[in-house]
Protein backbone atom coordinates (compact mmCIF):
# COMPACT_ATOMS: atom_id res chain seq x y z
CA UNK A 1 0.00 0.00 0.00
CA UNK A 2 2.86 2.41 0.46
CA UNK A 3 4.86 1.64 -2.02
CA UNK A 4 1.56 2.42 -4.13
CA UNK A 5 1.12 5.86 -2.39
CA UNK A 6 4.89 6.14 -3.47
CA UNK A 7 4.53 6.31 -6.64
CA UNK A 8 1.96 8.72 -6.97
CA UNK A 9 3.27 11.50 -5.03
CA UNK A 10 5.83 10.58 -7.93
CA UNK A 11 3.18 10.94 -10.51
CA UNK A 12 1.93 13.31 -9.01
CA UNK A 13 5.36 15.73 -8.76
CA UNK A 14 5.78 15.13 -12.38
CA UNK A 15 2.18 16.60 -12.79
CA UNK A 16 3.11 19.43 -10.71
CA UNK A 17 6.06 20.57 -12.55
CA UNK A 18 4.61 20.24 -15.80
CA UNK A 19 1.91 22.94 -14.84
CA UNK A 20 4.22 24.90 -12.86
CA UNK A 21 6.17 25.21 -16.66
CA UNK A 22 3.20 25.82 -18.52
CA UNK A 23 2.36 28.65 -16.09
CA UNK A 24 5.88 30.12 -16.23
CA UNK A 25 5.46 29.97 -20.29
CA UNK A 26 2.03 31.71 -19.93
CA UNK A 27 3.34 34.72 -17.99
CA UNK A 28 6.59 35.27 -19.89
CA UNK A 29 4.20 35.16 -22.86
CA UNK A 30 2.33 37.89 -21.04
CA UNK A 31 5.38 39.09 -20.32
CA UNK A 32 4.57 40.01 -17.01
CA UNK A 33 5.22 37.94 -13.44
CA UNK A 34 2.94 37.92 -10.28
CA UNK A 35 5.10 40.83 -8.74
CA UNK A 36 5.23 42.76 -11.94
CA UNK A 37 1.28 43.25 -12.35
CA UNK A 38 -0.12 46.56 -10.84
CA UNK A 39 -2.86 46.13 -8.74
CA UNK A 40 -6.54 47.14 -9.62
CA UNK A 41 -5.66 50.23 -7.35
CA UNK A 42 -2.72 51.35 -9.15
CA UNK A 43 -4.61 50.59 -12.88
CA UNK A 44 -7.49 52.36 -11.76
CA UNK A 45 -5.65 55.77 -10.69
CA UNK A 46 -3.31 55.63 -13.66
CA UNK A 47 -6.08 55.31 -15.70
CA UNK A 48 -8.51 58.13 -13.79
CA UNK A 49 -6.67 60.74 -15.81
CA UNK A 50 -7.56 59.45 -19.13
CA UNK A 51 -9.71 60.89 -22.03
CA UNK A 52 -13.18 59.62 -21.66
CA UNK A 53 -15.28 57.69 -19.04
CA UNK A 54 -13.82 54.88 -17.28
CA UNK A 55 -15.25 52.11 -15.19
CA UNK A 56 -14.98 52.33 -11.42
CA UNK A 57 -13.75 49.25 -10.94
CA UNK A 58 -11.08 47.91 -13.32
CA UNK A 59 -10.30 43.97 -12.31
CA UNK A 60 -6.87 43.17 -12.94
CA UNK A 61 -6.05 39.12 -13.68
CA UNK A 62 -2.64 38.52 -11.22
CA UNK A 63 -1.23 36.03 -14.22
CA UNK A 64 -2.59 38.18 -17.30
CA UNK A 65 -1.88 41.53 -15.95
CA UNK A 66 -2.98 43.77 -19.10
CA UNK A 67 -2.45 40.88 -21.82
CA UNK A 68 -5.45 40.95 -23.98
CA UNK A 69 -7.01 37.84 -22.13
CA UNK A 70 -9.40 36.52 -24.85
CA UNK A 71 -6.08 35.77 -27.45
CA UNK A 72 -6.15 32.19 -28.39
CA UNK A 73 -4.00 29.82 -27.07
CA UNK A 74 -3.39 26.37 -27.64
CA UNK A 75 -4.00 24.04 -24.35
CA UNK A 76 -3.90 20.02 -24.23
CA UNK A 77 -6.26 18.99 -21.68
CA UNK A 78 -5.19 16.42 -18.36
CA UNK A 79 -5.46 13.33 -18.80
CA UNK A 80 -6.66 13.24 -22.42
CA UNK A 81 -4.75 14.01 -25.97
CA UNK A 82 -7.55 16.77 -27.26
CA UNK A 83 -5.70 20.24 -27.99
CA UNK A 84 -8.06 23.18 -28.30
CA UNK A 85 -7.68 26.58 -29.02
CA UNK A 86 -9.22 28.62 -25.84
CA UNK A 87 -8.61 31.92 -24.42
CA UNK A 88 -5.30 32.40 -22.42
CA UNK A 89 -7.09 33.58 -19.71
CA UNK A 90 -8.99 30.60 -19.63
CA UNK A 91 -5.98 28.07 -20.22
CA UNK A 92 -3.90 29.82 -17.25
CA UNK A 93 -7.14 29.58 -14.83
CA UNK A 94 -7.72 25.85 -15.62
CA UNK A 95 -4.07 25.49 -15.22
CA UNK A 96 -3.70 27.46 -11.56
CA UNK A 97 -6.76 25.51 -10.47
CA UNK A 98 -5.35 22.10 -11.23
CA UNK A 99 -1.92 23.39 -9.34
CA UNK A 100 -4.19 24.19 -6.18
CA UNK A 101 -5.73 20.56 -6.99
CA UNK A 102 -2.11 18.82 -7.11
CA UNK A 103 -0.59 20.61 -4.24
CA UNK A 104 -3.45 19.28 -2.28
CA UNK A 105 -3.80 15.94 -3.47
CA UNK A 106 0.29 15.58 -3.18
CA UNK A 107 0.50 16.85 0.88
CA UNK A 108 -2.67 14.15 1.79
CA UNK A 109 -0.43 11.58 -0.12
CA UNK A 110 2.43 12.61 1.95
CA UNK A 111 0.82 12.88 5.47
CA UNK A 112 -0.45 9.52 4.18
CA UNK A 113 3.28 7.98 4.28
CA UNK A 114 4.42 9.40 6.35
CA UNK A 115 1.88 8.74 9.04
CA UNK A 116 2.84 4.85 7.71
CA UNK A 117 6.27 4.96 8.50
CA UNK A 118 5.61 6.68 11.84
CA UNK A 119 3.37 3.30 12.51
CA UNK A 120 6.23 1.16 11.01
CA UNK A 121 9.09 2.46 13.03
CA UNK A 122 7.26 2.49 16.02
CA UNK A 123 6.65 -0.81 15.65
CA UNK A 124 10.31 -1.39 15.54
CA UNK A 125 10.37 -3.04 11.79
CA UNK A 126 13.46 -1.11 10.83
CA UNK A 127 15.27 -1.10 13.75
CA UNK A 128 17.95 -3.23 12.16
CA UNK A 129 18.61 -0.64 9.28
CA UNK A 130 17.66 2.75 10.82
CA UNK A 131 17.39 3.73 14.72
CA UNK A 132 13.94 4.48 15.66
CA UNK A 133 15.19 7.88 16.56
CA UNK A 134 16.36 9.02 13.14
CA UNK A 135 13.18 7.51 11.46
CA UNK A 136 11.46 9.35 14.06
CA UNK A 137 12.86 12.60 13.44
CA UNK A 138 12.85 11.91 9.33
CA UNK A 139 9.02 11.23 9.36
CA UNK A 140 8.31 14.40 11.76
CA UNK A 141 9.82 16.74 9.27
CA UNK A 142 7.35 19.35 8.01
Amino acid sequence: MIKLKIIAIVENDKLRNGNREALTALRKRAWTTKTSVSTPFESIMKDMWGPGSIPLVKEVCATCGNHDSNEQTWMMFPGTDVLARIPFHAVHTVLETDQTRLDYESKTLQSFVKEKSFIISEKGALADKISPGVLRSLVTLT
